[in-house]
């Protein structure tokens, strides 16, 4: 099996396979696999896409999702791109919050430079410019975290993706 990883590091892990089969005939593993009796899983496929969640009765807030693209390549050839990570709500959150912490440290980092030019109290601005990046490696451990809560459901979810793909790649 050939699937190209990024690094350990990254808090949304992705994986890229290459199969000799046609793009309609993945999509209908799926289809048949996730209508299956037996299949625990909620999901959604549209056209190349599918979206793959963990049962209602086991999400939590730091269940995964997995996004599956299904894209032909030519012929029969078909590459598999996936992507785990937090449900959409949950993503936009984090960075909502990272991105409030960037702008709050660029104004607080402004305004103690213009206390400290105009020499006037600027210990208040300092201590935020201190406390905010302390804040965000707080959020990044945080979502970390959050990950090692879902890996369970994350293999789970990857296992069963294989199973439905038969785990034939192409070499």
């Amino acid at each position: 099996m050939e699937a190209k990883k990024n690094s350990n590091i990254h808090l949304r892990p992705r994986f890229k396979m290459d199969f000799n089969e046609s793009q309609q005939e993945i999509i209908s593993k799926f289809e048949d696999n996730l209508k299956d009796g037996e299949c625990k899983y909620c999901s959604k496929i549209v056209d190349g896409h599918i979206i793959i969640d963990v049962p209602k009765d086991e999400s939590h807030f730091w269940s995964p999702q997995l996004n599956i693209e299904v894209e032909k390549i030519k012929g029969k050839e078909t590459v598999v791109k996936g992507l785990f990570g937090p449900k959409p709500q949950v993503w936009t959150m984090f960075m909502f919050f990272h991105f409030a912490v960037a702008v709050a440290f660029i104004g607080f980092s402004i305004t103690a430079y213009v206390q400290w030019s105009i020499k006037t109290d600027y210990s208040l601005a300092l201590y935020m410019v201190i406390g905010l990046p302390v804040l965000w490696f707080v959020m990044y451990f945080l979502g970390r975290w959050g990950k090692s809560i879902g890996h369970q459901q994350m293999d789970e979810l990857y296992h069963f993706m294989m199973k439905t793909l038969d785990k034939q790649p192409k070499n």
